[in-house]
């Protein structure tokens, strides 16, 4: 009912059951990514319609107000009607055009899930696995993809970390703070196996690794080391370097320089964070990151105002109450 519902908000017609996609769910995500629509508004309206988000996660997810998000999800589905463009289920043909928004869909959706944009709930499991089913289900359809292979093994190495990511009291776990016998081993091992599917057909001739590929080739590099301590910051860096070239976004650039502090020390990587932080000043991880940095470098007084931003930009109660924990633990006369 909720699944053709959805669909009647972008069409008129009928459900189609026939198409190169078997899957109810992953069928309506590719029908909604149309090419017609710019690439984050498909992937705004799929995530409104099929994944179930708000449009204040969507939001958040494109780090956006939400008003602007709900003006662009009503944008997409006017052109929709009045254009008249036909939302049929895809042909063979339409899957390769229209892959590349449904796997931006998938990935957003487990990222809510992974770490809930605000409320009581810091991991919804029922997003995670949901995404990781399509994942599968899309790895089986297009098993050559190497994007594809790469999304599925991305997703299996994070999750494979959900046990150990919260505090019996509920607070958020840093991964360098986390039982790493608490992982799942066997999703740990399933996600190695694909990665190393993705360098094997590059070896091979095949085409440069894609977004999806480096990001699971790092989280490889992190689900390795027996220890932080023994992680490798090194190939961290160089695949990041790699990523920059693919997609260089702030957010991209964010996460490399907390590599990068790893490797050279935090001040480097601090006046490398301070190069987005312009752009990411809404995006709570960033203020985090730099309070974080901050501290190792013996600026309490700023890193206290760095957590307070932080902490101002984010309603998650487990990354609240490990924020908190953090700035309270500073040194300093106008400890709180």
């Amino acid at each position: 009912m909720k699944q053709e519902a959805a669909y009647r908000l972008v069409d008129d017609s009928p459900p189609v059951t026939t198409g190169a996609v078997e899957d109810d769910r992953l069928r309506l995500v590719f029908t909604c990514c149309h090419p017609a629509l710019a690439t984050e508004a498909r992937v705004a309206l799929t995530l409104r319609l099929i994944g179930g988000l708000t449009v204040a996660e969507i939001a958040r997810a494109f780090l956006v107000q939400e008003a602007t998000m709900a003006q662009r999800i009503t944008r997409a589905k006017a052109k929709i009607k009045a254009a008249h463009i036909p939302h049929r289920v895809p042909s063979e043909g339409d899957v390769r055009e229209r892959l590349a928004g449904v796997l931006a869909v998938v990935f957003l959706i487990f990222n809510e899930g992974y770490l809930a944009s605000y409320g009581d709930q810091a991991l919804r499991a029922d997003l995670t696995d949901e995404a990781i089913r399509l994942g599968r289900l899309l790895h089986t359809l297009l098993p050559d993809d190497g994007e594809v292979t790469g999304l599925l093994a991305l997703m299996l190495l994070t999750d494979a970390r959900r046990s150990a990511r919260l505090s019996p009291t509920g607070a958020l776990v840093t991964l360098a703070e986390q039982d790493r016998g608490r992982w799942d081993r066997a999703l740990i091992r399933e996600g190695h196996v694909l990665v190393h599917e993705c360098v094997d057909a590059v070896a091979s001739g095949g085409d440069p690794p894609g977004r999806y590929q480096l990001l699971a080739a790092i989280n490889a590099v992190h689900t390795h080391a027996r220890s932080a301590r023994e992680t490798d910051w090194g190939q961290v860096v160089t695949v990041y370097d790699r990523l920059v070239l693919v997609d260089p976004s702030p957010i991209v650039r964010l996460n490399r320089a907390v590599a990068v502090a790893e490797l050279y020390g935090a001040a480097r990587g601090l006046a490398e964070v301070d190069e987005v932080a312009g752009v990411l000043d809404g995006y709570h991880a960033m203020h985090a990151t730099r309070a974080d940095l901050l501290r190792r470098l013996g600026r309490e007084g700023d890193a206290r105002a760095a957590y307070d931003r932080a902490l101002a930009l984010t309603d998650n109660r487990a990354e609240r109450t490990y924020l908190a924990r953090q700035r309270d633990d500073l040194p300093g006369p106008d400890r709180k």
